[in-house]
């Protein structure tokens, strides 16, 4: 039998309130009126004859025979049950001994009715049980079932965040990979950015929100690591207008969609353009991403377009009905366009993870992401040769994506 809590307690003495005002408050009324405490006495008890069954039956239900008999669906126990435990408690209205030859007919018909109408009452007594704790037993469902939600959607939410580190970490390494065979100097340097990255990506984003000018600076960084790999006939532009440096935002939010630009947006051998806009004015944040439209060819089948769902799906449960995402071809079909509009109330400050959140939270660890990437970033900077680092790279980039894959296998398990 479960514990009663303070609820359950502070219903019982509510319901218990109320019959003592069903039995008092005729007392009080006759105390006013006469102030005649023989006459209040009376009244009392008269009171107390017409309540007590019909008290006693609710009481019976709402604690015993709900839960024993009803919800179990012993329907013929309830039933009999009760009319034993009304029986009980008003045989003497049954017994009329030596005055039924002397009644009258009319006063036989008064006995029935009456007994009738005190059946019915003792009826809604126990209709009335029933009925509230049905629907105390519905409300504690529709909680639960809310509380889950929140639960499998904070799961969710762990699970989309925490794949765009390896996923972030998997093409970052690849464009140092690229630009080892190229510079030597320029790829300790974008090493040197790439630890400032992933120490943001790491430490500081493990929250439902960050401080909106965090997430400029690391798109900043992001953005002149990735310009270190593009030609001189790519032009990158940047412009960030923030008003409240101090708003929050959901972490990680638009690095996927910056990806995709230097992924897809650059030519080798033909001018090329990246302009990425932030502006926040209020409670408004608008960013914009524009990029040379070079579209892939039917047989390129790099990339499965992971991050751009992961940002979907991370808007719609961060910001249901207050976000717009507008993307697709302009300037003639030259350019690709992505822009987001977040009307940024406040985010739900959710609890700390729950069981569930975190096993998967542990299926992505940052610490083993974390002991990749330092293991790399260390072998990477004592090497003197850009064929060896573009070799180790090469090889923790395998190890990050069969990690991603790892990730994904585990996820999948997790959820069915």
């Amino acid at each position: 039998m479960d514990r009663p809590t303070k609820k359950d307690l502070g219903l019982f003495f509510l319901q218990a309130a109320i019959w003592a005002m069903l039995i008092l408050l005729p007392m009080l009324v006759s105390w006013l009126t006469t102030h005649n405490w023989e006459n209040t006495s009376n009244t009392g008890n008269i009171a107390w004859g017409m309540f007590r069954s019909p008290m006693l039956v609710y009481f019976a239900n709402f604690y015993i025979f709900d839960r024993w008999l009803f919800t179990k669906r012993r329907y013929g126990t309830f039933v009999g049950v009760n009319l034993l435990l009304m029986l009980a408690l008003n045989w003497k209205m049954f017994y009329i001994g030596e005055y039924a030859p002397e009644m009258p007919a009319v006063a036989w018909v008064g006995f029935f009715i009456g007994l009738f109408v005190y059946f019915l009452l003792n009826l809604a007594m126990i209709a009335a049980a029933l009925g509230l704790r049905h629907f105390i037993r519905v409300q504690r469902i529709r909680q639960q079932l809310q509380e889950e939600k929140a639960r499998h959607t904070e799961a969710e939410l762990a699970w989309l965040k925490n794949q765009i580190n390896p996923h972030f970490l998997f093409n970052t390494l690849n464009n140092i990979s690229s630009l080892a065979a190229i510079d030597g100097e320029a790829t300790q340097e974008a090493i040197a950015q790439l630890s400032d990255l992933l120490r943001y990506a790491m430490y500081e984003t493990n929250k439902v929100a960050v401080p909106l000018q965090g997430e400029v600076d690391f798109m900043s960084n992001y953005i002149a690591l990735m310009k270190l790999r593009v030609g001189r006939n790519t032009v990158v532009n940047t412009h960030f207008s923030i008003q409240n440096p101090q708003m929050e935002i959901a972490p990680l939010l638009f690095i996927s969609i910056i990806e995709n630009a230097f992924k897809h947006g650059v030519s080798s051998n033909k001018p090329s353009h990246i302009i990425i806009r932030m502006e926040q004015h209020d409670d408004k944040l608008s960013f914009e991403c524009r990029n040379s439209n070079y579209p892939k060819a039917a047989t390129d089948r790099s990339g499965k377009g992971i991050g751009i769902e992961n940002t979907r799906r991370r808007l719609n449960l961060l910001y249901p009905d207050r976000y717009t995402w507008d993307q697709g071809i302009c300037d003639n079909g030259e350019s690709y366009f992505s822009k987001i509009l977040i009307l940024n109330s406040p985010l739900d400050q959710r609890p700390l993870a729950t069981k569930g959140t975190q096993e998967i939270s542990n299926l992505n660890s940052p610490l083993d992401q974390r002991s990749l990437a330092t293991r790399g970033t260390q072998e990477i900077s004592n090497l003197n040769s850009p064929l060896d680092q573009r070799s180790l790279i090469t090889q923790g980039t395998q190890e990050i994506s069969n990690l991603n894959s790892q990730i994904s296998n585990q996820h999948e398990v997790y959820y069915h």
